[in-house]
C-alpha cells in the first residue's frame, strides 16, 4: 500500500445546540479530515484535535502541519504492508498522537477496503451493535438538565453522562438522581478538580455512579491513585491516558478501574489494540469516548467499540444528537439504545462531497 495523493479539509459543522464543559462552550466543531489515495481507494480519517488547546495540547492547526510536513514525507515512496507499520514509520515524530492517529486511520480505511472488510472486522470486533451512551454538557440551570437528562432517557439511550465543574456537580446530580434512581449515571470533570478536593468528590459516591472520569489534572497518575483510594466510585482515566505505556502506568499505581478509550488521544488504532489486551489482561473494563465526531470518527468509534474488551455503554450517539446534516452518510441512528456497526467495507460510510465542500474552509493538496 503505496500513499499517491492526500487532501485536507478543515470544515467546519455547526452543532445542534451549544456543548458546554469545564474547558469552555463549542456551537461548532472544526473538524481535520484526511483523505489517503492508493490503488483507485479512498481512505478518510478525522482527527478529533480541537480549534484550541484545552482538552489536549494538540490543535487541528497543529495537526495539519505535522501531517502536511512531517507524516506524509515520512510514508512517502514507501510501500507499507499495512496499517500497523504506520506507528513504526513515525516514530521519528515525538509526541502529536492525533496527528499520527488521523493519518493511521485513513490507512485502517484503505486496508480494510483492500480486503473487502469491515474495518470493525479486521479489528476484531464481534458484536453488530453497540450500547450508547450520551453526554450531557453544563446546562444554564438545573430544570433545564433534567428536561434535557429526561429527553435522552426517552429516546433510549442506555447510560447518561454529566459533565460536572465546581460549583456545578452535587446539586444537577441530585436533580437527576431523585427524577432517575435507576438511570445508569455517570460524571465528568475534565480535569476541574485537584486532590485537595477530594472531601467533596467523596460526595459523589452517595449518587450510585458507574464511575467518576477525569477528576483531577490529566498528569496526575499519582494524584488519582491517591483519590482512588478514598472513594467507593470507581475511577475512569480520560485525559491522561495517552498511550498504552501511560495505560500501563495507570493500572500499576492503581489510579483508575476503568479506562475511557478515545483513538485519537492515545495514538491510533494500533495503539488502541495495545491498550484492549492490556486491559483485558487486567480485567478492567473499557468504553469508547466521543469528541463531537463527524460521521467518519463516529464510523471509527463504532468500530472500536465491536470489541470484545469494551463493555460499557458508550459516548457514541446518534447523527442528530450532534449535527442536523453529516458530511458522512448514512447517518448514525438509535435503535433501541444500540447503535450498528457499519458492514461495509472500510469505515463503513460514503463521504458525501457535496456537503464536504459546503461546510470546508479551507483545504490542501499533497503529491510525494
Amino acid at each position: 500500500m503505496r500513499i499517491e495523493r492526500a487532501a485536507l479539509y478543515l470544515v467546519e459543522m455547526p452543532l445542534v445546540s451549544p456543548f458546554v464543559t469545564s474547558f469552555g462552550e463549542e456551537r461548532v466543531r472544526r473538524a481535520l479530515l484526511v483523505a489517503l489515495t492508493s490503488d483507485g481507494r479512498t481512505g478518510w480519517g478525522e482527527c478529533v484535535a480541537s480549534l484550541g488547546p484545552w482538552y489536549s495540547a494538540e490543535t487541528s492547526e497543529t495537526a495539519r502541519h505535522v501531517i502536511l510536513d512531517f507524516a506524509l514525507p515520512l510514508l512517502s515512496g514507501k510501500a507499507v504492508a499495512g496499517p500497523t507499520d504506520v506507528p513504526q514509520v513515525l516514530a521519528p515524530i515525538r509526541g502529536h498522537p492525533m496527528a499520527k492517529a488521523t493519518v493511521e486511520a485513513a490507512l485502517w480505511d484503505l486496508h480494510a477496503q483492500a480486503e473487502g472488510t469491515p474495518l470493525a472486522t479486521i479489528l476484531g470486533g464481534t458484536r453488530d451493535r453497540v450500547p450508547a451512551g450520551v453526554s450531557v454538557g453544563i446546562q444554564p440551570d438545573i430544570a433545564t438538565l433534567v428536561a434535557r437528562v429526561a429527553t435522552h432517557v426517552a429516546e433510549g439511550y442506555r447510560r447518561v453522562k454529566l459533565k460536572v465543574k465546581p460549583g456545578w456537580d452535587l446539586g444537577p446530580l441530585a436533580a437527576v438522581r431523585e427524577r432517575f434512581p435507576d438511570l445508569p449515571l455517570s460524571v465528568d470533570a475534565n480535569a476541574a478538580y485537584t486532590l485537595a478536593d477530594a472531601a467533596h468528590l467523596r460526595e459523589f459516591d452517595r449518587f450510585d455512579l458507574l464511575m467518576v472520569e477525569q477528576p483531577l489534572a490529566y498528569d496526575d497518575l499519582v494524584g488519582h491513585a491517591r483519590l482512588a483510594q478514598t472513594l467507593a466510585t470507581p475511577l475512569c482515566l480520560d485525559e491522561s491516558i495517552t498511550s498504552p505505556h501511560r495505560a500501563w502506568e495507570a493500572l500499576e499505581l492503581g489510579a483508575c478501574r476503568i479506562i475511557n478509550v478515545k483513538q485519537g488521544r492515545i495514538g491510533g488504532l494500533s495503539a488502541v489494540l495495545a491498550v484492549h489486551d492490556l486491559a483485558q489482561e487486567r480485567g478492567v473494563p473499557l468504553w469508547c469516548g466521543g469528541m463531537l465526531e463527524t460521521g467518519i470518527g463516529r464510523a471509527v468509534n463504532a468500530a472500536l467499540a465491536s470489541l470484545p474488551g469494551f463493555t460499557l455503554p458508550h459516548d457514541i450517539s446518534a447523527t442528530d444528537r450532534y449535527y442536523r446534516q453529516d458530511i458522512a452518510t448514512p447517518p448514525f441512528r438509535l435503535e433501541e439504545g444500540f447503535i450498528r456497526v457499519p458492514t461495509q467495507p472500510g469505515l463503513g460510510v460514503e463521504v458525501d462531497l457535496e456537503r464536504l465542500h459546503r461546510f470546508t474552509v479551507r483545504a490542501w493538496a499533497w503529491r510525494p
